[in-house]
């Protein structure tokens, strides 16, 4: 019961940093705003906020730390005669997030945060890190299916081509928020650009990495 309690209490204090750190940022954009500032208005002390967030680019980043699980989890518990390339695409074709929020405020949270991103070079080179160290997982865990050493070409490419689509469809949302589009005209465009981006993937990886055919 306790540490239930302690859990909750420091789960609650991780989001209120969180959510005023957005407030902040997309009011004065990212690199206008300090941690120092952020910690003042959360009423916490700045080291508090990086005990919950290593820096300051995960204040904005830090849901997807659940996407890494959540993804390998789908890879892994796909059924034997399921590719990769369809439990990928299973996996980032459900709605999630903000895109698959329909509510006004929820279609405005999502353009704020949009500019906020691509305004900000540190923010984009940091979601970079965390996409490349998605990659290096996803391919650990096809080579470890298929029996290979992890540092084969074959899983490598074969996460970098499904990584890549993800990193496309994200670049793609973005450009169009910017642009003005907005849900359901804009769910309905991502989900075209990636059908379209997994169907000229099928022509190779189609039937590559299903669990029955492992070794």
């Amino acid at each position: 019961m306790t540490t239930g309690l302690r859990e909750r209490k420091k789960q609650q204090t991780r989001q209120l940093i969180a959510e005023t750190a957005r407030r902040l940022f997309s009011e004065r954009g990212f690199e206008r705003v300090t941690v120092a500032e952020i910690a003042r208005a959360a009423d916490v002390s700045e080291q508090t906020v990086f005990n919950y967030f290593r820096t300051k680019e995960d204040l904005v980043f830090w849901r997807l730390e659940s996407f890494e699980q959540e993804l390998l989890t789908t890879i892994r518990e796909r059924a034997p005669d399921e590719s990769v390339l369809a439990a990928f695409k299973r996996f980032v074709l459900a709605q999630r997030g903000l895109l698959g929020k329909t509510d006004p405020e929820a279609r405005e949270l999502l353009a704020a945060l949009t500019r906020m991103i691509t305004e900000s070079p540190s923010l984009l080179a940091r979601e970079q890190q965390i996409f490349v160290g998605y990659t290096a997982s996803l391919a650990a865990l096809i080579a470890a299916e298929r029996g290979v050493d992890a540092r084969a070409v074959e899983p490598w490419v074969a996460a970098n081509a499904l990584m890549g689509v993800h990193r496309a469809l994200v670049q793609y949302a973005r450009r169009r928020v910017v642009e003005g589009a907005r849900h359901p005209r804009l769910a309905r465009e991502v989900r075209a650009q990636a059908d379209q981006a997994f169907t000229l993937l099928e022509r190779g990886l189609g039937d590559y990495a299903t669990q029955a055919d492992a070794p």
